[in-house]
This record gives structure tokens, C-alpha cells and sequence, in this order.
């Protein structure tokens, strides 16, 4: 795809799209994901291409996944008139068109045909382990963070459960799985999972865990719907009263009530951002951190809780 005479932003998707497929499918088979936030059938397959990507990496596959909405110039040179729209690509050409092929056996069957035909070269001797490269891995794991930042905590737990099998070492993925099973409401699965963390000292110590670890604690305060309600009474008979502030904060947050826990976090900071310790401002970057620092609702009540410090 050639750059000449373009603008500076369409030369900068071209090498978005050089670095991110162009140059993998120099020696893999690239799956080309043109897919949209709004589009239904783009979140049921994308678990599906996610799961074949990581069973077939060891085989010189890779998914790569164009947001058509952010990058409008390379869907229209692939001439992309409906989403999804799946391609895969080879020394950086289109080699066969996979959007019609939707399910599991369709999508493992044309990759089997083409991966016989042509000369992939997964990487490393055959004496060495297979697996995805470190560039892969990352990539899984972002696609597992952006599952738990969309809402989706299912998907997210099985990209991250993956993950964790092809490298038992990853700390994100391990800690992912984690914040997914929380999510989930699965608290008790949660727990195991970081139980067996918790038995290797260097995944241990990685700083990823510590917002599995909050994740866990901040859902030990749940509490059932009489006490929550219980909780705001108290909360709104006296709004000076910290503790029941606090106390009504924490069990709204572990109810899934995350607005009204920052809003009435925030809140306290404002009152008196000094309160326990500044047990409140504390506690806000706690919960920041187990839902996770790039989620956009994390993004906004951290200006939130800025502008109440600096502003």
C-alpha cells in the first residue's frame, strides 16, 4: 500500500497497518478482522477468531483487528462495504476472503487449506517450544482488556484463561482472569485462581496482581440487598457522617453500583479529603485500579477526583 501522496493522517495508517499487518504476514498467515463497537455480529465472532488465533499461533497464525470507525482509510482500500469482514493475508496480500466462514469448523477448515499451501514459517526450531511470541501475548491481553472494559467479563476470562495456558508466567493475563471472575460474580473461583498465584513468589510480586488482589477485596464487602439498603439509609440520614458514607460506598461498589461508589467517594475527598488517613481518596484508587487504569469510566472519575485535588 503505497504512502505517496497522502495526507499525514492516511500515511500514519498506513503504517499502523504496515507494522500490524503487512510485516507479520511476511512469514505468518495474518487474519484480518475489519470490525465496529456497534456491530452485533463483529462480538460473536470476534471470541471465535480470538480462540482459533491462539490454537493455531504455534502454527504461524495471527489475528489482527481493524476498527473501520478509527481507521476509515484502510477499510476503504480493502473496499470494505459491511462488517464484519474477515480476510487473510500473506506477505501482504489478501489470499482468501473468510468472511463467510462464521463458525469454528468453517473458519479451522480454510485456515488448514491455506496453511498447506503456503511456506509459513511459525518461527523457532522444531526443538523449541511453540507457542505465541511475547508481540502475540501482549496483543491477546490487550484484546482481553478491552473485553473487560466493553463489559464483556466472559469473553474477557476465556482470552485471559488461554493466555495463562499457552504462558503460565504472564502476571496481566493471570491478573485479568482474576478481575474477569470478579466481574462475573464468580468470587469464589476468583479466589482459587489467586491462591494458586500466590504460590509462585516472582508471579507473586509482579505489580499486575495487585489489582486482582483489589478486585477481591473490594468484592469481600458485598453485602445483600436488605444491608445495602440499610447502608444508603444511614448514608443519607447524616451525610457528615464519614463511616456511614464509606461503609455505603463499599457495599455499593461490590453491589455493581460503581457510579454511586465513586460519586460518594468523591464526595467525602471533597468534604475532607484528610478523613482516616485519606481512607476515601484510598479507597477510590482501589477500586481505579481493579477495574483498571485504561477503562474509560476509570478515566473519567480520575479527572473527577483531580480536579477535586488540583482544580
Amino acid at each position: 500500500m503505497a504512502s505517496t501522496g497522502l495526507s499525514i493522517d492516511e500515511q500514519k495508517a498506513v503504517e499502523r497497518f504496515r507494522k500490524d499487518v503487512v510485516d507479520p504476514s511476511q512469514t505468518k498467515l495474518v487474519i484480518l478482522d475489519f470490525w465496529a463497537e456497534w456491530c452485533g455480529p463483529c462480538k460473536a465472532l470476534t471470541p471465535v477468531l480470538e480462540k482459533i488465533a491462539a490454537e493455531y499461533a504455534d502454527k504461524g497464525v495471527v489475528l489482527a483487528k481493524i476498527n473501520v470507525d478509527e481507521e476509515q482509510f484502510i477499510a476503504a482500500q480493502f473496499q470494505v462495504r459491511s462488517i464484519p469482514t474477515v480476510y487473510a493475508m500473506f506477505q501482504g496480500q489478501p489470499v482468501a476472503d473468510l468472511t463467510s466462514a462464521r463458525s469454528e469448523s468453517q473458519l479451522k477448515a480454510a485456515l488448514d487449506q491455506l496453511i498447506a499451501q503456503l511456506p509459513l514459517q511459525p518461527g523457532a526450531d522444531a526443538g523449541a517450544p511453540k507457542g505465541p511470541s511475547p508481540e502475540e501475548l501482549a496483543q491477546y491481553v490487550k484484546m482481553g482488556e478491552e473485553a473487560l472494559a466493553s463489559g464483556d467479563p466472559q469473553r474477557a476470562a476465556g482470552i485471559f484463561a488461554q493466555i495463562t495456558e499457552f504462558a503460565p508466567d504472564n502476571a496481566p493475563a493471570h491478573a485479568g482472569l482474576v478481575r474477569a471472575l470478579v466481574q462475573m460474580d464468580q468470587i469464589d473461583e476468583a479466589g482459587r485462581v489467586m491462591q494458586a498465584i500466590e504460590t509462585d513468589p516472582r508471579l507473586a510480586a509482579d505489580p499486575a496482581i495487585a489489582a486482582a488482589r483489589s478486585a477481591i477485596e473490594l468484592a469481600g464487602t458485598r453485602v445483600d440487598d436488605g444491608e445495602l439498603a440499610a447502608l444508603r439509609a444511614a448514608a443519607e440520614a447524616d451525610p457528615a457522617d464519614m463511616d456511614a458514607q464509606f461503609a455505603y460506598a463499599e457495599g455499593a461498589f461490590a453491589a455493581g453500583q460503581r457510579d454511586v461508589a465513586a460519586d460518594t467517594l468523591l464526595a467525602m475527598v471533597a468534604a475532607d479529603r484528610e478523613w482516616n488517613e485519606g481512607a476515601a481518596r484510598a479507597k477510590l484508587l482501589k477500586i481505579f485500579e481493579a477495574i483498571g487504569l485504561e477503562d474509560e469510566w476509570v478515566v473519567t472519575a480520575r479527572r473527577r477526583l483531580s480536579k477535586i485535588l488540583f482544580g
